[in-house]
């Protein structure tokens, strides 16, 4: 205990620390919310990295489709990495960068107004932004409370107040330069942390050999079989939790596209893209970023894939359910000493608040910019027009700065209240936030990085798509798997967007080609 507590709490006292010396980066709007457009490739490529893999990998989508798909749920990692990291940065990083440079743009809603000449846009993205990262930002409390409760005995909700109150420290006193250093370091703590567990955990059950052969042994109990979810399993064969797709192909690939294709689309992942210095890094940060999501999400379910083996059953009996956000805990508890349960720990802490701090700086800048400061003049125009002098725009720039750091501390209490009162999995929470934000964003803004036949309408039809179908599920008791229906969100967007353009009115042709200018420029 005295090793998990020393570790967590030099943990803590750095990450403060950075902080502190972030703070002379964050007087300014582009300073508090972009690192001032000049991060490089490491810090870039892990903060993408860290805001990605959270408590919510590890400890909900790792427990939860390692227990249902076995060995194969690895393959869930392996999009990660080259879906959701390498051709995210490919198709999206050099592009995103020039554009929102060139038009200004600050925020995924930012980016909507401007690219699409509508303040309505604008105005709903960011409601929607808001909103639907409340319950993500939950899941990511729930995830990494339930391990500390369980580490060090402390009560779930003490745990998430504290991780609730550290994070908001650091991000309101450095803003998204302390959240990017913190990421690096966290970054590091992860990838030797989680290579170090599965190492141990694997080496508990007689090697990889003796483990694959076990699993290869498992076969659905009866309480997998009395459950919803008992179709996954109609046509099991032995051997298939230890198969190369295991037990539910077509199950399977719908996780693999919620979780990889959704950061096309997430505001806090492609928010990376808007700070990123040159095209250079962009090219270094495509490789850096890629490694990191082989090692961090690719050895989460590889290790989630086991659980069978640690667990006669993950169903609680007590409940009536199942106890999915409690397997990668228990396979923890039992195998690891003290010693590696305290990098656990850190591993999960960092993975969690470098989450939650994208999170929350991505909101309050969504919220100030877009509802509360959201006319687009130029301070810098106005200045050399003489309109205001220099200390009247820095004096607005600071007032933008103070209102993000008051809703830095609103949008954490909304969350953790609902982490206080969990409606639900941690991966059914993701999957519902996952599937409105990215239903509604990610066709309208991949493609109109690419396509000047995007229209405001097409835009607003996808808005209406993404977060109806989720929402509409949703009420009606989750028809659709959450998971399903998210991926299905996200890729029925790109049939609405261009069938909706194609009969909708066109935007000015002069505005998009000045918008579009900024690639000839680069």
């Amino acid at each position: 205990m005295f090793m998990k507590v020393a570790l967590t709490l030099l943990f803590l006292a750095m990450m403060v620390g950075v902080g502190i010396y972030s703070r002379r980066h964050s007087h300014s709007v582009d300073g508090f919310v972009l690192g001032g457009r000049n991060v490089g490739p490491w810090l870039t490529a892990f903060a993408y990295g860290t805001s990605y893999f959270s408590a919510v990998v590890f400890v909900g989508y790792a427990g939860q489709f390692g227990w249902k798909y076995g060995l194969s749920a690895a393959w869930i990692g392996v999009g990660n990495a080259v879906i959701g990291s390498a051709l995210a940065w490919i198709a999206l990083a050099r592009r995103t960068r020039l554009m929102t440079q060139h038009i200004q743009s600050r925020t995924m809603p930012d980016f909507f107004g401007t690219r699409y000449d509508s303040e309505g846009l604008r105005v709903v993205a960011s409601i929607i932004a808001f909103v639907f990262l409340i319950p993500y930002t939950a899941g990511v409390y729930m995830g990494i409370s339930r391990l500390f409760e369980m580490g060090f005995g402390v009560p779930y909700a003490y745990c998430a107040w504290a991780m609730a109150i550290l994070t908001a420290v650091y991000v309101i006193l450095g803003g998204y330069k302390a959240t990017a250093i913190n990421d690096f370091i966290q970054g590091l703590i992860m990838l030797f942390g989680i290579t170090t567990v599965i190492a141990v955990v694997l080496n508990h059950q007689g090697g990889l050999c003796a483990a694959v052969q076990k699993m290869a042994e498992m076969a659905p109990n009866s309480d997998d079989l009395t459950q919803r979810g008992a179709a996954l399993y109609a046509n099991f064969q032995k051997g298939d939790f230890a198969s190369w797709f295991g037990p539910a192909k077509k199950s399977l690939l719908g996780v693999v596209v919620l979780t990889s294709l959704g950061t096309w689309g997430l505001p806090q992942m492609v928010g990376k893209f808007y700070s990123v210095s040159d095209e250079s890094a962009i090219r270094r940060g495509t490789v850096i970023s890629t490694l990191f999501a082989v090692v961090v999400a690719g050895g989460c379910y590889f290790l989630g894939g086991f659980g069978r083996l640690f667990l006669p059953t993950a169903f609680n009996a007590e409940k009536g359910k199942f106890a999915f956000d409690s397997i990668v805990p228990t396979m923890l508890d039992k195998n690891l000493p003290d010693a590696l349960m305290a990098l656990v720990l850190l591993l999960v802490l960092s993975a969690s608040m470098s989450t939650l701090a994208s999170l929350v700086l991505t909101s309050s800048s969504t919220m100030t910019l877009d509802l509360i400061y959201r006319d687009k003049k130029s301070l810098t125009g106005e200045v050399e027009e003489g309109k205001i002098d220099d200390m009247v725009a820095a004096k607005i720039e600071r007032r933008k700065v103070v209102v993000m750091r008051v809703l830095i501390v609103f949008f954490i209490v909304i969350s953790l209240m609902i982490a206080l009162n969990p409606p639900n999995f941690i991966a059914q929470l993701m999957g519902i936030s996952w599937g409105a934000l990215a239903g509604a964003f990610l066709a309208p803004f991949m493609l109109g990085l690419y396509w000047k036949g995007v229209t405001k309408a097409s835009v607003w039809a996808c808005f209406a798509w993404g977060v109806g179908l989720t929402v509409v599920n949703m009420l009606m008791g989750n028809r659709i798997n959450p998971i399903d229906c998210g991926a299905l969100a996200m890729l029925g967007g790109f049939p609405v967007v261009l069938v909706a353009s194609l009969v909708s009115p066109k935007l000015a042709t002069d505005k998009v080609d000045a918008v579009f200018s900024c690639y000839k420029k680069g």
